[in-house]
């Protein structure tokens, strides 16, 4: 490692134990449509943020997203993860690559928000837990932006005030109008159902333990082999049932449903928020076109409030890198039995 490099990275971890008292400089990884939304969401709406750079893999698209914000193009993202101009960092590359992207940025002591999965199995997501927690601090936020939801912040908040008494059920639909090219029976857990695993156990703060997947008649909208829809059936600690509903060729839009059924009440949220028309004609409102639509509000939130958290110092105010490998865990164990047909038990280990 050269002295630059070396300097660097001690200002690095020196400013995430300290903070910034000026606008943290961050570098966006992978520029996709994810990656290209979270760069205009830092440029123009993320106040203490400053969108510096830009990095991925395809150059041609790293350097139109460059030109398009005026900021520097990387293309080698383990590069612009050590680069001295670079504070924090936003990961949104696929899948597959964040193991060692995010054990980098630990290594160079930066922040980071990783879109989910903060990785692709349960013993790589292990490895990140106990990186983080051999630094002796918090560095990993996990993208899992449902919990900045105002629907479920107020789902959660009813919960723990215990004014309905026990969640007995979580009954959730998660419904997209079509799947993009390849996309596999697993992924519909693995993409999809993991942000209903995360939200269960944020809204019930407990672990889920047990899971089966079951796989009906397929509808004819899906491609041909895809097992769409799903039936998830989730068990947590206390013994609350959750079931998913995950259908991906609905052809009309995107939907997020969940109600509580608790011992005293119930509630629905994610029902349309818009204006809802009743005539001669019929009843109806609007449904979302997809999920950056459904959950843009959230997104904001999520990343107004991980800079903030940044400059203070503190690094993460959200789900942090248990939470990835909780969830890594109980998807895992979903396609397992989505293979089987069997209920699976979930041992996460010691709480690292």
């Amino acid at each position: 490692m050269s002295t630059a490099t070396s300097a660097s990275t001690a200002t690095a971890e020196h400013t995430a134990r300290q903070g910034y008292d000026r606008d943290v400089r961050v570098a966006v990884l992978g520029v996709g449509m994810m990656g290209q939304d979270h760069a205009r969401r830092l440029a123009r709406l993320t106040k203490g943020a400053e969108l510096v750079a830009v990095s991925d893999v395809d150059v041609a698209r790293t350097d139109a997203v460059a030109a398009e914000f005026g900021v520097r193009a990387i293309h080698d993202p383990s590069l612009a993860i050590t680069d001295g101009e670079v504070d924090a960092l936003v990961i949104a590359t696929p899948g597959f690559t964040h193991e060692d992207l995010v054990l980098t940025a630990l290594r160079a002591g930066k922040p980071v928000l990783c879109e989910k999965p903060l990785t692709t199995s349960p013993e790589s997501s292990r490895r990140v837990v106990e990186a983080e927690a051999a630094l002796g601090r918090r560095l990993v936020q996990v993208g899992f932006m449902r919990r900045f939801d105002a629907g479920y912040l107020q789902l959660r908040e009813l919960i723990a005030s215990g004014e309905y008494g026990k969640p007995l059920f979580l009954h959730c639909a998660h419904r997209n109008a079509t799947t993009p090219p390849n996309f596999s029976s697993e992924m519909l857990m693995l993409d999809s159902v993991v942000h209903e695993v995360d939200i269960v156990r944020f809204l019930t703060g407990e672990e889920i333990t047990a899971i089966r997947v079951l796989a009906p008649r397929s509808t004819s909208s899906a491609p041909e082999g895809l097992l769409d829809p799903q039936f998830v059936v989730m068990e947590t600690e206390s013994g609350t049932i959750v079931d998913v509903e995950i259908f991906v060729n609905t052809t009309f839009g995107y939907e997020v449903r969940t109600e509580l059924v608790a011992e005293r009440g119930q509630v629905r949220i994610g029902l349309p928020e818009g204006a809802v028309s009743q005539s001669a004609s019929g009843w109806g409102g609007r449904i979302p076109r997809d999920f950056k639509e459904r959950f843009g509000a959230a997104y904001d939130l999520e990343f107004q409030r991980w800079v903030d958290a940044v400059r203070a110092g503190v690094n993460v105010d959200g789900p942090g890198v248990w939470d990835g490998y909780a969830a890594a865990a109980v998807c895992a164990a979903g396609v397992e039995s989505l293979k089987t047909g069997d209920r699976v038990e979930i041992d996460l280990g010691a709480r690292v």
